[in-house]
């Protein structure tokens, strides 16, 4: 079934708003037309967005109840309707796998993929009875191939484009769009946040990879772009809007030159070959 309804009769749900690729891409589509529910964990963040003009809800992605009652919300403001879904809202958890704990890794799942999957699961009923819908994955390069001590964020993404590449087939003939964005190094909080998480969930004086993480804690700490081929935000949004707008959207996006470059490599080299680099790439502390 194809859409017969004006941008502004569109409402994309979008999670992770308060700051970088949610909150560009939510104060885009506003600017195309779309009616923006833009959500966010942290009250303070919902209460920035309803200054700013938006539909915010907060939206705790590692608390069931949190979305259960974000969605509720949502569809009275849309009268039960819903165009699209950005699925946005993640952290990364550095760290060696030998330094992760069960607890740990429940952790970044918690909000990276088992949240996710909730609420992707609560709009799907409403997009298969209006016939029409688009569903966005925000994953990452780290979601098709691995870096060292990035073994749970690598995780949560590899497990994200397992679920979604799945839920593309069975959706097949819906009328309901699934695509993942697949981004590399993007001017964000990600840093700072992961830098959080790592102090708090990794026994870092105790690792034997203790200097390596005084390493990465200095590099986080660095102010501007740490990687080469950072790009801002704005570079995401651009492949949102082709995802909610094609009559055929992509399976996947690709964003900035690294993902590009792995995506080809994965390819063409051997699998020894392809870890040579990527090893070298993660010990430099390219995100």
């Amino acid at each position: 079934m194809t859409e017969q309804i004006d941008n502004h009769e569109k409402f994309v749900l979008i999670t992770g708003c308060s700051s970088g690729i949610g909150y560009c891409t939510a104060k885009s589509l506003r600017q195309h037309g779309y009616r923006v529910i833009a959500t966010a964990r942290r009250q303070e963040s919902v209460a920035q967005l309803k200054k700013e003009g938006f539909d915010s809800l907060q939206l705790d992605l590692s608390d069931s109840a949190s979305i259960q009652q974000a969605f509720s919300r949502t569809m009275t403001i849309t009268g039960g309707s819903l165009y699209a879904l950005f699925n946005n809202g993640a952290f990364g958890l550095p760290g060696a796998v030998e330094d992760l704990t069960r607890e740990n890794l429940k952790f970044q799942f918690e909000t990276n993929v088992f949240g996710w999957l909730e609420l992707t699961n609560l709009v799907i009923p409403v997009m298969r009875k209006q016939g029409y819908g688009r569903i966005i994955q925000n994953s990452s390069v780290l979601g098709f191939v691995a870096m060292p001590f990035r073994g749970a964020y690598n995780a949560s993404k590899f497990a994200i484009e397992g679920l979604t590449d799945t839920l593309r087939l069975e959706l097949k003939n819906t009328g309901i769009h699934i695509s993942l964005i697949e981004p590399g190094p993007i001017i964000s909080q990600f840093r700072s946040n992961a830098m959080s998480a790592l102090q708090q969930h990794i026994d870092i004086d105790n690792s034997v990879h203790r200097e390596k993480y005084l390493g990465v804690i200095a590099r986080l700490n660095k102010k501007g772009p740490v990687a080469p081929f950072t790009l801002p935000p704005e570079a995401v949004v651009k492949r949102v809007l082709h995802a909610l707008q094609s009559k055929n959207p992509k399976p996947r996006y690709y964003v900035t030159f690294p993902t590009y470059l792995f995506a080809l490599l994965k390819r063409l080299l051997s699998h020894r070959q392809l870890d040579a680099i990527l090893a070298k790439a993660g010990n430099d502390g390219k995100q």
